[in-house]
Protein backbone atom coordinates (compact mmCIF):
# COMPACT_ATOMS: atom_id res chain seq x y z
CA UNK A 1 0.00 0.00 0.00
CA UNK A 2 1.46 3.37 -0.92
CA UNK A 3 1.96 6.10 1.68
CA UNK A 4 -0.87 8.38 0.51
CA UNK A 5 -3.35 5.47 0.49
CA UNK A 6 -2.14 4.49 3.96
CA UNK A 7 -2.58 8.07 5.21
CA UNK A 8 -6.10 8.26 3.73
CA UNK A 9 -7.01 4.92 5.32
CA UNK A 10 -5.67 6.01 8.72
CA UNK A 11 -7.34 9.43 8.70
CA UNK A 12 -10.61 7.90 7.50
CA UNK A 13 -10.55 5.44 10.37
CA UNK A 14 -9.82 8.21 12.86
CA UNK A 15 -12.81 10.15 11.53
CA UNK A 16 -15.08 7.07 11.84
CA UNK A 17 -13.81 6.38 15.33
CA UNK A 18 -14.40 9.96 16.45
CA UNK A 19 -17.86 10.13 14.87
CA UNK A 20 -19.03 6.96 16.58
CA UNK A 21 -17.46 7.27 20.01
CA UNK A 22 -19.29 8.97 22.86
CA UNK A 23 -17.03 10.41 25.52
CA UNK A 24 -17.51 8.15 28.56
CA UNK A 25 -15.20 9.91 30.99
CA UNK A 26 -12.79 12.81 30.94
CA UNK A 27 -9.86 10.48 31.64
CA UNK A 28 -10.70 8.19 28.73
CA UNK A 29 -11.47 11.17 26.50
CA UNK A 30 -8.06 12.73 27.12
CA UNK A 31 -6.27 9.40 26.68
CA UNK A 32 -8.22 8.58 23.53
CA UNK A 33 -7.44 11.97 22.04
CA UNK A 34 -3.72 11.54 22.75
CA UNK A 35 -3.60 8.01 21.29
CA UNK A 36 -5.67 9.05 18.29
CA UNK A 37 -3.41 12.02 17.64
CA UNK A 38 -0.32 9.81 17.86
CA UNK A 39 -1.90 7.33 15.43
CA UNK A 40 -2.93 10.12 13.05
CA UNK A 41 0.66 11.40 12.99
CA UNK A 42 1.76 7.96 11.82
CA UNK A 43 3.64 6.96 14.97
CA UNK A 44 1.94 3.57 15.07
CA UNK A 45 4.30 1.84 17.52
CA UNK A 46 3.83 4.58 20.12
CA UNK A 47 0.07 4.60 19.47
CA UNK A 48 -0.03 0.83 20.06
CA UNK A 49 1.82 1.24 23.37
CA UNK A 50 -0.65 3.91 24.52
CA UNK A 51 -3.72 2.10 23.21
CA UNK A 52 -3.14 -1.41 24.58
CA UNK A 53 -3.57 -0.57 28.30
CA UNK A 54 -6.80 1.34 27.57
CA UNK A 55 -8.09 -1.54 25.44
CA UNK A 56 -7.29 -4.03 28.20
CA UNK A 57 -9.25 -1.84 30.66
CA UNK A 58 -12.31 -2.09 28.40
CA UNK A 59 -12.28 1.20 26.47
CA UNK A 60 -14.28 0.34 23.33
CA UNK A 61 -12.69 3.09 21.22
CA UNK A 62 -9.21 1.85 22.15
CA UNK A 63 -10.27 -1.73 21.38
CA UNK A 64 -11.56 -0.69 17.95
CA UNK A 65 -8.36 1.23 17.23
CA UNK A 66 -6.21 -1.70 18.36
CA UNK A 67 -8.25 -4.05 16.16
CA UNK A 68 -7.63 -1.73 13.21
CA UNK A 69 -3.91 -1.66 14.01
CA UNK A 70 -3.75 -5.47 14.07
CA UNK A 71 -5.82 -5.79 10.90
CA UNK A 72 -3.51 -3.48 8.96
CA UNK A 73 -0.20 -4.18 10.74
CA UNK A 74 0.17 -0.63 12.05
CA UNK A 75 2.53 -0.58 15.05
CA UNK A 76 1.92 -4.28 15.69
CA UNK A 77 2.36 -7.40 13.55
CA UNK A 78 -0.57 -7.94 11.18
CA UNK A 79 -2.80 -10.52 12.85
CA UNK A 80 -6.40 -10.99 11.73
CA UNK A 81 -7.29 -13.19 14.70
CA UNK A 82 -6.14 -10.48 17.13
CA UNK A 83 -8.02 -7.88 15.07
CA UNK A 84 -11.23 -9.91 15.33
CA UNK A 85 -10.70 -10.31 19.08
CA UNK A 86 -10.40 -6.55 19.66
CA UNK A 87 -13.19 -5.69 17.23
CA UNK A 88 -15.45 -8.19 19.01
CA UNK A 89 -14.64 -6.69 22.42
CA UNK A 90 -15.63 -3.23 21.19
CA UNK A 91 -18.56 -4.42 19.04
CA UNK A 92 -20.14 -6.22 21.98
CA UNK A 93 -20.12 -2.90 23.84
CA UNK A 94 -22.11 -1.36 20.98
CA UNK A 95 -19.28 0.52 19.24
CA UNK A 96 -20.60 1.06 15.67
CA UNK A 97 -17.22 1.32 13.92
CA UNK A 98 -16.06 -1.91 15.54
CA UNK A 99 -19.35 -3.58 14.57
CA UNK A 100 -18.84 -2.44 10.98
CA UNK A 101 -15.22 -3.61 10.83
CA UNK A 102 -16.11 -6.93 12.47
CA UNK A 103 -18.84 -7.40 9.86
CA UNK A 104 -16.26 -6.87 7.13
CA UNK A 105 -13.96 -9.45 8.74
CA UNK A 106 -16.80 -12.01 8.64
CA UNK A 107 -17.61 -11.03 5.06
CA UNK A 108 -14.00 -11.62 3.95
CA UNK A 109 -13.28 -14.55 6.29
CA UNK A 110 -10.26 -12.84 7.80
CA UNK A 111 -9.45 -14.12 11.29
CA UNK A 112 -12.78 -15.98 11.41
CA UNK A 113 -14.64 -18.58 9.41
CA UNK A 114 -16.38 -16.65 6.63
CA UNK A 115 -20.06 -16.12 7.42
CA UNK A 116 -22.42 -13.92 5.45
CA UNK A 117 -25.03 -14.33 8.19
CA UNK A 118 -22.72 -12.96 10.90
CA UNK A 119 -21.39 -10.31 8.52
CA UNK A 120 -24.95 -9.10 7.96
CA UNK A 121 -25.70 -9.19 11.69
CA UNK A 122 -22.75 -6.95 12.61
CA UNK A 123 -23.22 -4.63 9.64
CA UNK A 124 -26.92 -4.29 10.49
CA UNK A 125 -26.06 -3.37 14.09
CA UNK A 126 -23.41 -0.92 12.90
CA UNK A 127 -25.91 0.82 10.64
CA UNK A 128 -28.49 0.96 13.42
CA UNK A 129 -26.01 2.50 15.89
CA UNK A 130 -24.05 4.75 13.52
CA UNK A 131 -24.07 8.52 13.40
CA UNK A 132 -26.07 9.93 10.47
CA UNK A 133 -22.92 10.83 8.52
CA UNK A 134 -21.85 7.20 8.12
CA UNK A 135 -25.17 5.38 8.42
CA UNK A 136 -25.93 5.44 4.69
CA UNK A 137 -22.51 4.00 3.88
CA UNK A 138 -22.95 1.20 6.43
CA UNK A 139 -26.39 0.45 4.99
CA UNK A 140 -24.98 0.14 1.45
CA UNK A 141 -22.33 -2.34 2.62
CA UNK A 142 -24.92 -4.28 4.65
CA UNK A 143 -27.21 -4.44 1.63
CA UNK A 144 -24.36 -5.72 -0.56
CA UNK A 145 -23.88 -8.59 1.90
CA UNK A 146 -27.66 -9.17 2.00
CA UNK A 147 -27.59 -9.74 -1.77
CA UNK A 148 -25.61 -12.94 -1.09
CA UNK A 149 -28.19 -14.27 1.38
CA UNK A 150 -31.45 -16.12 0.95
CA UNK A 151 -34.56 -14.69 2.61
CA UNK A 152 -34.37 -17.24 5.49
CA UNK A 153 -30.71 -16.29 6.03
CA UNK A 154 -31.59 -12.58 6.20
CA UNK A 155 -34.31 -13.47 8.70
CA UNK A 156 -31.79 -15.42 10.79
CA UNK A 157 -29.31 -12.53 10.69
CA UNK A 158 -31.97 -10.05 11.74
CA UNK A 159 -33.09 -12.35 14.51
CA UNK A 160 -29.49 -12.56 15.78
CA UNK A 161 -29.18 -8.77 15.67
CA UNK A 162 -32.54 -8.26 17.41
CA UNK A 163 -31.27 -10.07 20.50
CA UNK A 164 -28.16 -7.91 20.79
CA UNK A 165 -27.70 -6.06 24.06
CA UNK A 166 -24.47 -4.08 24.47
CA UNK A 167 -22.23 -5.20 27.31
CA UNK A 168 -21.14 -2.16 29.35
CA UNK A 169 -17.37 -1.74 29.67
CA UNK A 170 -17.44 -0.84 33.34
Amino acid sequence: MNRSRSWTLATGFIALLAANTPMQTTVFAASRQDGTAIFARGNYVEAAKKTLPRAERGDAAAQALLGFMFEHGRGVPQDYVAAVYWYTCAAEQGHPTAQYLLGLMYDRGQGVVRSDILAYKWLNLAAANAQPGVREYYLRIRDAVAAKLTIPQVDESQWLASGFVPIPWW
